[in-house]
């Protein structure tokens, strides 16, 4: 699959843009662990015209994370063409259009999905960032507002006349935000349009690499996205890189995924500062498969969500990996009690 000259290979998968969560440290385990392309949190047009430093450091590229592409959101055309350019400046591979956030702070101001409600000003935006750089532009958004109006299919017609070189849907409707199943039905059904040319990557619920495989199959998409089941996890793109290729690649033991969890949390608070370091890795950490499911864990995940330095969150986790590995090395699924809360 290419997207304009960049080459991402066969069945390519990314790590999806999320708020939060894809910063420059996450993108890059996500990558060295098999991403083909990775998305950096959405950024404000609004925001990075105003030279908002927060929003400005969203736009710093490692340059072991590429391909890489930023993506901008806003409701004006003006702004949106300043911002890619200033963008473009900044030297990703791509710029990605936001038009699929469901949230409220952002689809009800009409940024986001909320364009989904003002088709033609989405198209204006779209061809305005087209024609304002030299680099290739995409845009992600959803299958509609809410299940009356379900117009990607021709929307997708719409954005691609417009100049875009790739497009990612997200199976649901803004209305739907993140509740129900995402419609791989409908991806599908955008993909069999003849007149669509452009490559088309499908997102929503690929939370394991046989589903990622199978969306290759089942709906003929170009590429898939992987969003919330990466969080607290960088190795989901190793095994499912694994599946689609039939590689046979062991997937991580826990000591690995426990190196990975240390090296992401060291960093965040090199890049922030201790405490708000540790206030922004416990998202991955509260979302991490590797602490579901464990007996008796309550308190311990407790512990481990309100440490607030360095030395007390380490140590935590350290206790919790010497038992993880001792089970492994057993080989027990005792451990596993499917009573016990998740995280």
């Amino acid at each position: 699959m290419k997207i304009a000259n960049i080459d991402l290979g066969e069945r390519p998968v990314m790590l999806a843009p999320m708020e939060d969560v894809t910063d420059r440290s996450f993108r890059l385990m996500c990558k060295e662990q098999g991403a083909s392309m990775v998305y950096t949190e959405f950024v404000s047009a609004d925001a990075l015209v105003r030279d908002i430093p927060s929003t400005v450091r969203k736009l710093s590229i490692d340059p072991g994370e590429r391909p890489t592409a930023i993506q901008i959101y806003g409701r004006e055309v003006e702004p949106m063409v300043e911002a890619a350019k200033i963008v473009e400046a900044a030297g990703p591979d791509i710029i990605d259009i936001n038009f699929g956030c469901p949230v409220k702070k952002v689809a009800g101001k009409g940024a986001g999905a909320g364009m989904l409600r003002d088709i033609p000003k989405m198209l204006e935006i779209t061809r305005a960032v087209v024609n304002a750089v030299n680099l290739p532009v995409t845009v992600k958004t959803r299958l509609g507002w809410d299940h009356e109006s379900k117009i990607i299919v021709t929307l997708a017609e719409q954005l691609q006349d417009c100049g875009i070189k790739a497009l990612t849907v997200h199976g649901r409707t803004r209305s739907q935000m993140y509740t129900g199943s995402a419609d791989w039905e409908m991806i599908a059904r955008v993909k069999e349009n003849p007149r669509l040319t452009i490559p088309l990557i499908g997102n929503g619920d690929i939370t394991t690499p046989e589903l990622a495989r199978d969306a290759f199959g089942r709906y003929g998409v170009d590429g898939v996205m992987v969003g919330r089941a990466s969080i607290g996890a960088p190795w989901i793109f190793r095994d499912i890189r694994s599946c689609i290729d039939a590689t046979g690649v062991a997937p991580l033991g826990i000591a690995d995924k426990f190196e990975l969890i240390r090296r992401q949390i060291r960093e965040s608070v090199d890049r922030i500062d201790e405490y708000r370091g540790i206030l922004h890795i416990r998202r991955h950490l509260a979302a991490s498969p590797l602490f579901k499911g464990i007996s008796n864990f309550r308190s311990t995940r407790i512990e481990m969500l309100r440490a607030s330095t360095l030395d007390e969150l380490l140590s935590v986790l350290a206790r919790v990996e010497e038992i993880l590995i001792e089970n492994e090395q057993r080989g027990e699924q005792g451990s596993m009690d499917p009573d016990a809360p998740e995280m």
